[in-house]
């Protein structure tokens, strides 16, 4: 259960046995049927999320009932809504499971505690968060200067794994478009490819 969650972590920090067991003692496993929700809107973020198994999306709820998925998360990520996890205040977004998943959540007392007690723990989170900051700034500048096929195949190239687990319209909504342009920046592709 805890394999692949020690296993991304040495990849950034490495970590001696003891200090595993430490961080071992503080990860809670959860297991979410597909629809379940890890966290609504309005509720406050009191866990980060290591994705052992499945998929979770978090997205934002729109006025017209429809949503703006603004990050997937599959085996080997972390997901939460940090702004909310950090300061306390009611998420402006939902997390669920798009499939059954297995997550590993980290609480906020667990996490102050390990910040206090492991340098390895701060220094994980650090990069954690550069990298997750890195990738939303990639993701935004991309909107202003690639063209929708071009996010797009950018999106299928970096993300081969989430295109054939994830519904189109939930990529289409991630992307900001409706399913039907999604459906004819997908044909065009197509047809070029071919021809």
């Amino acid at each position: 259960m805890y394999d692949l969650f020690f296993q991304r972590f040495n990849e950034k920090v490495p970590l001696t046995t003891d200090e595993t067991a430490i961080i071992k003692a503080h990860l809670v496993p959860k297991t979410l049927r597909k629809k379940e929700f890890l966290l609504h809107e309005g509720e406050v973020s009191k866990h980060i999320a290591f994705v052992e198994n499945g998929v979770l999306r978090m997205y934002l709820p729109e006025e017209n009932g429809t949503q703006r998925i603004t990050q997937f998360a599959i085996e080997g990520w972390t997901i939460a809504d940090l702004y909310s996890f950090l300061t306390g205040e009611p998420a402006t977004q939902s997390i669920d499971a798009l499939e059954d998943t297995t997550v590993l959540l980290i609480s906020k007392s667990a996490h102050e505690t390990l910040l206090k007690q492991l340098g390895k723990y701060e220094t994980y989170m650090r990069l954690l968060i550069t990298n997750a900051y890195i990738a939303l700034q990639k993701r935004f500048t991309s909107s202003f200067h690639l063209s929708l096929e071009e996010q797009y195949q950018h999106f299928v190239n970096t993300y081969p794994q989430i295109v054939n687990r994830v519904p189109q319209h939930m990529i289409a909504s991630y992307m900001g478009l409706t399913p039907a342009t999604l459906s004819r920046l997908r044909k065009r592709l197509s047809l070029r490819k071919q021809g």
